[in-house]
């Protein structure tokens, strides 16, 4: 594990620098939550995502998903090796800083990059920077449910996604266009079957579930501004 101070936005180049897709799966924190989880085993959720910026959404996402699984921790999560995205828009370093800028004044939240971008390797991860006991949750959109069952990002499906749910449960949101009853579809599915009872559906309504990183980057192309998109901490990190 590597903790991450004041200086982490300066010294994000090197924090990323340990971090090898090739090698095994590593977390890099740039900011620990001060109020977080430490000695004891507590509640953590996870947001994994590209935050490319960090938008409504993805804020509206962890507000609901804790009233599913209350947490202790909230961990923002950067994927370096992301399994289906290639990197478009905002720099990494910059969508970092965004997280950094956004992070300040929230006591129970943290901000790490791991190299790794399956599931799986996350837990892998994350597991080893919390005391034992610590109860992990992932927050997914229903679109990045779907992938977690794809046979092609597996050498051993049954066998790491038997790992995955041991490690961690699930928080699974409607996205649109599909509407909420998709997640409670998609648990009935034989291969998702097994693992229904650590699967958790969130409902979102439409108007949080049709926010997307890709209309703040449209208007922010335009020269408009993304108010109302992205929380407002982050409007004057993005430049409007």
């Amino acid at each position: 594990m590597e903790n991450a101070g004041a200086g982490a936005s300066r010294d994000i180049p090197s924090l990323l620098a340990g971090l090898d897709a090739a090698g095994s799966p590593r977390l890099a924190f740039l900011r620990k939550a001060p109020a977080g989880i430490e000695s004891g085993a507590g509640t953590l959720l996870c947001l994994s995502a590209s935050f490319n910026p960090l938008t409504v959404a993805h804020e509206r996402l962890v507000a609901e998903a804790g009233r599913v699984v209350p947490s202790d921790e909230i961990l923002l999560l950067f994927a370096l090796a992301n399994v289906d995205k290639r990197i478009v828009g905002f720099p990494v370093a910059d969508r970092l800083r965004f997280l950094l800028g956004y992070a300040e004044g929230r006591p129970t939240l943290s901000v790490a990059a791991v190299s790794h971008g399956r599931f799986v390797d996350k837990a892998r991860a994350i597991r080893p920077a919390y005391p034992p006991g610590t109860r992990l949750a992932f927050i997914l959109g229903f679109d990045t449910l779907v992938r977690l069952f794809e046979p092609r990002y597996y050498a051993d499906m049954s066998g790491e996604l038997q790992e995955l749910f041991a490690a961690a449960e699930v928080v699974a949101a409607n996205r649109a266009p599909e509407p909420p009853e998709a997640v409670t579809a998609f648990l009935d599915r034989p291969e998702v079957r097994p693992f229904q009872d650590r699967i958790h559906p969130l409902h979102l309504p439409r108007d949080i579930a049709t926010v997307s990183a890709t209309a703040v980057r449209q208007r922010l192309a335009r020269g408009e501004s993304a108010a109302g998109l992205v929380p407002p901490e982050i409007l004057p990190l993005i430049g409007l």
